[in-house]
């Protein structure tokens, strides 16, 4: 059982068709291809925005460093949340791309920044030419902490931005989790509220490897094209990211991916939060769970082969085997209701010593 990462997950097998068929002839290269052309046709479309450039990029952190390295000067920060993406995973390539650029952590409850602490810190950064200057804030929606910004949430923080002269920017890798949790449309979720660039995530919910950069902004499209082909991620055979999110978005298969990722996600925090020595970590509104129970039966977890990771890391599975463990639990849209039943199950024992096997 696979419960360690979304990106751990299969393709869904429309994608699978989309980009076997077009490898059928030939297309022009690098983003000029019809594919490319319908799939932006499409984002403007679903997003209710008809002016707004859109890119295509293969990873994650790819879309999350070029969009930052559009609003961010070399001479600035980028506020986010100290679990976000950027900050924990992405080996300091948001300061790379944007020439040096830091990043200030803004603390919050359960993965979302709180107001109070953005305003505060907007207010002490760049107050003489000795230190950074404001940059860009950076939302990830849905969180690193399983829970999503709601639309009022991302407009509260961006207005408070925006007072500040600061553009902000959407670490979407599992926006359409946010979406389909909240039932809002991705207008709502984004331009709406105050997004300036969405990175829209399509890896994690069943694309092969494909990540859309959105800037409603369509003022700072030619530098993001610039950046992009410097960075060496504008593609030459293009139409094989573009086949991969023309079928993603068809006939709405993004949410309907997310919504069933989300829907196991649920079953399963349901199932461990009822258990009497386990309890939840963070609210469970996306596709991630974070809980927290006895050592021991991390032992039976492992000994079975089930596969997750102790969250946060640097946790043991030495030690007493009373003591609460916490983890992270990560569904895809190809987990099924009999992989969370059985989960459950093991984790509800029978318990026996075994053998500990110490590892994420």
């Amino acid at each position: 059982m696979w419960f360690a990462s979304d990106n751990s997950g299969p393709a869904a097998p429309e994608v699978i068709e989309a980009v076997a068929a077009a490898n059928a002839g030939h297309a022009a290269s690098y983003g000029a291809d019809a594919a490319t052309a319908r799939v932006t046709a499409r984002i403007r479309e679903v997003f209710e925005a008809p002016e707004a450039a859109v890119y295509l990029v293969a990873t994650g952190t790819a879309a999350n460093a070029l969009a930052l390295a559009c609003l961010c000067p070399p001479w600035a920060t980028v506020f986010c949340h100290p679990e976000a993406h950027v900050a924990q995973d992405e080996c300091g390539a948001t300061g790379f791309y944007a020439g040096g650029a830091t990043l200030t952590p803004l603390e919050g409850a359960h993965g979302r920044i709180a107001p109070e602490g953005l305003q505060a810190a907007l207010a002490a950064t760049g107050r003489s030419v000795h230190g950074v200057q404001k940059g860009a804030l950076s939302l990830t929606n849905a969180t690193e902490a399983g829970t999503v910004y709601t639309p009022a949430q991302v407009a509260e923080l961006a207005g408070i931005a925006r007072e500040a002269g600061v553009p902000v920017h959407m670490d979407g890798a599992r926006f359409a989790n946010a979406v389909a949790r909240l039932g809002c449309s991705p207008a709502e979720l984004s331009w709406k509220a105050g997004v300036e660039v969405l990175s829209l995530g399509g890896t994690k919910n069943g694309c092969l490897g494909v990540e859309a950069l959105v800037l409603f902004d369509p003022a700072r499209a030619w530098e993001l094209e610039l950046r992009r082909k410097r960075a060496g991620h504008l593609f030459s055979k293009h139409r094989f990211l573009a086949a991969q999110m023309e079928a993603y978005l068809e006939g709405d298969l993004w949410l309907d991916l997310a919504d069933a990722a989300n829907a196991r996600a649920r079953e399963l925090s349901e199932a461990i939060a009822a258990l009497p020595d386990a309890a939840l970590v963070h609210p469970t509104e996306a596709n991630s769970v974070f809980a927290a129970w006895p050592r021991r039966r991390h032992w039976a977890m492992r000994a079975a082969g089930v596969h997750y990771y102790l969250w946060p890391d640097g946790q043991s599975l030495e030690g007493a085997e009373d003591e609460p463990v916490a983890a992270r639990l990560v569904c895809n849209w190809a987990t099924t209701q009999a992989e969370v039943a059985q989960f459950v199950g093991l984790l509800r024992g029978p318990e026996r010593a075994v053998a500990r096997e110490v590892g994420p």
